[in-house]
């Protein structure tokens, strides 16, 4: 693949091989593996995982994985991970969720932010997803006229202005709180003509 393959270095971080190899041939042998983590805040901690699967999602690398010392499902940005051998005991693997790359892109489009939000636009799936990325939100079809957006967005003033660029009737199912803050910005657009 080196040989013939070539990477614009400009998107995203930059995942060595040997790394994504290690992590694919653990998941291909149910094996746990041990790594020291960076989170998305600066912390670091050890985990010890039951590794599903590698997704590649938004021009990065994630791990789906049964993280055991949390008992739960995580989502692992692989070039925040320093993965350790050997590798741990063969464990007998769990039924995730969902489907992983479901799971990963719900995870990123929301979960990492500080306002996650489902919104109901009055429009088809298919012309809601031509703006937007799947980094960035999930789009599920309700009907054939309407669907449920997911993003994240850390303030509630840029989700709303998210929103308003659509174009199209909305509701908000969740923040409560988006409700509110969508008044205060529509005031603010109407003084500013």
């Amino acid at each position: 693949m080196q040989a013939v393959a070539v990477s614009d270095r400009t998107y995203g971080p930059m995942v060595g091989q040997d790394v994504l190899t290690a992590i694919g041939a653990a998941c291909r042998d149910r094996e746990r593996l041990r790594f020291d983590y960076l989170g998305h805040d600066g912390a670091s901690s050890r985990r010890t995982v039951e590794p599903h699967r590698l997704v590649h999602h938004a021009r990065r690398w994630y791990l789906l994985a049964w993280d055991t010392g949390r008992e739960d499902w995580r989502t692992f940005r692989v070039d925040r991970m320093d993965p350790k051998s050997p590798t741990g005991p063969r464990f007998t693997p769990r039924e995730p969720p969902m489907e992983a790359a479901a799971y990963v892109a719900a995870g990123v489009t929301s979960r990492a932010y500080r306002y996650q939000a489902v919104v109901a636009l009055r429009a088809p799936a298919e012309t809601v997803s031509q703006y937007t990325s799947s980094g960035f939100a999930t789009v599920e079809a309700v009907d054939a006229d309407s669907c449920l957006l997911r993003t994240g967005f850390e303030s509630l003033d840029s989700l709303a202005l998210y929103l308003g660029l659509f174009g199209v009737d909305f509701e908000v199912h969740e923040p409560p709180e988006l409700k509110e803050r969508l008044r205060v910005v529509a005031e603010r657009l109407i003084r500013g003509t």
